[in-house]
């Protein structure tokens, strides 16, 4: 059996196709770049909320840019993603036999722009619709809504779909993984299919002919007061691509180490190694105008000035207010409302207490 799955699994000898194994490391090398870039930007606006705090309210914007930028940079010059590149492999039209073209000769107009937006476009509302149900699972939690509002029936509507939906999703992906180990389908993922393409290895002629075409990039000269413009832009592009590219590749290890630091089977041993003494109570920041003052009552909310319904503390600060006071105050302002601190409605902690 354990020769059968090696067949399966290995590439064939001597063949361009990738194994899965390459194919599904490429996809896991995005996907684990994210959620670390996204914890070091937590940590320095958590640290400086007044300086870095429109880099954690923005993430997901700015890095669809720099995402943009970076598949754009290696899709015109490698005609792959950062990831295929990474793994040695470059995409080429579907149809295309034996004549395979070179790398540097790019993808035609269409499957170029289709490749770029399925790469970019897709993981980014993906994204944006998971965090739009889980903050409709909040609200639902607390009734916001009333219960006869037509709303309230669209969005449970909504959140009762969505699983068997994002099910489909999911299982189309694995369906397909599972014809190309298989030997039936030439794509492991459905979005190669549709941008019209397909993973192949590179070959010895294609890393000639890049080395050839940066030499040439960086050696080459011109005249015309436009086409210098022209270049020095193209160089900039290019140069900060490069250097997100430089910077993703020499951080692959380290990003590797933080998705192992912070999993859930080393958070005991995480939590030996860490252990400190009871930290002190939250500093508060600079006030703004609109900053909570803390009542002189413990039991009175510090924003509505009234004792307290339903408590909710914030495990960013510590701070308790009425829930319906802290989660509005949090949605629009991603602050702590006394301290400052950034904060999402995700560290929202209903409080129980005997009485209640």
């Amino acid at each position: 059996m354990a020769e059968v799955g090696a067949h399966l699994t290995a590439a064939p000898a001597g063949g361009d196709r990738p194994s899965v194994f390459e194919a599904v490391a490429q996809d896991s090398l995005m996907a684990a770049v994210k959620p670390a870039l996204q914890h070091m930007v937590k940590v320095l606006a958590e640290s400086n909320p007044a300086r870095y705090g429109f880099l954690w309210h923005w993430f997901d914007e700015i890095y669809v840019l720099l995402d943009l930028l970076l598949q754009q940079h290696y899709l015109a010059r490698c005609s792959a993603s950062f990831s295929e590149n990474f793994y040695s492999l470059k995409r080429i039209p579907m149809g295309d036999g034996k004549q395979q073209p070179l790398a540097t000769a790019g993808l035609p107009k269409r499957q170029h722009w289709k490749s770029l937006l399925l790469l970019v476009l897709v993981p980014y509302l993906k994204g944006k619709l998971e965090k739009l149900v889980s903050s409709l699972r909040e609200e639902d939690e607390y009734s916001i809504h009333p219960p006869s509002s037509s709303w309230k029936r669209f969005y449970r509507a909504f959140l009762a779909a969505y699983p068997y939906v994002n099910m489909t999703w999911e299982g189309w992906f694995l369906i397909q993984q599972l014809c190309y180990i298989l030997g039936k389908a030439e794509h492991h993922s459905p979005m190669l299919k549709l941008a019209g393409v397909r993973l192949v290895r590179l070959t010895a002629e294609d890393i000639q002919a890049l080395e050839k075409k940066w030499a040439e990039s960086t050696s080459s000269q011109t005249h015309s007061f436009t086409s210098r413009v022209q270049s020095a832009l193209r160089k900039a592009l290019g140069g900060i691509a490069i250097s997100l590219s430089t910077g993703l590749s020499v951080s692959v290890f380290f990003l590797q180490f933080l998705d192992w630091w912070y999993s859930s089977e080393n958070q005991e041993t995480i939590k030996s190694l860490t252990a400190l003494p009871t930290p002190p109570p939250p500093v508060h920041l600079e006030h703004e105008p609109s900053s909570a003052v803390l009542p002189s009552l413990k039991s009175v909310c510090p924003l509505c000035r009234k004792v307290r319904v339903n408590a909710t503390a914030l495990a960013t600060s510590g701070f308790v207010f009425c829930y319906r006071c802290a989660y509005s105050y949090v949605k629009a302002h991603q602050r702590c409302p006394v301290t400052g601190y950034a904060t999402e409605l995700q560290h929202l902690v209903k409080l129980y207490t005997p009485e209640s």
